[in-house]
């Protein structure tokens, strides 16, 4: 990763979805300025369907699972203290 590009963080959501929204809600204060946040529509992929089909959101974060239906402030908090430490 090119120095002055941030890491990126990943919400598997979809449009109208309360639970995503609320995650993204809850999520951008935390790592505003520190993380990119990508939101993608499930709807738009067959396979992401198939993999998240009713259970979003999922918080995604370097290829893994972070967690997913509501906000792990912990997890998230750990991600950020590595970022900072690296």
């Amino acid at each position: 990763m090119c120095s002055k590009e941030r890491a990126q963080i990943r919400i598997y959501s979809r449009p109208g979805c309360h639970l995503c929204e609320k995650l993204v809600e809850d999520l951008l204060p935390r790592i505003r300025g520190k993380l990119e946040l990508e939101v993608v529509d499930i709807d738009t992929r067959p396979d992401w369907q198939d993999e998240y089909g009713t259970r979003i959101p999922v918080v995604e974060f370097a290829g893994k699972f972070i967690c997913q239906y509501s906000l792990d402030e912990d997890a998230i908090d750990r991600i950020l203290a590595d970022i900072s430490a690296s």
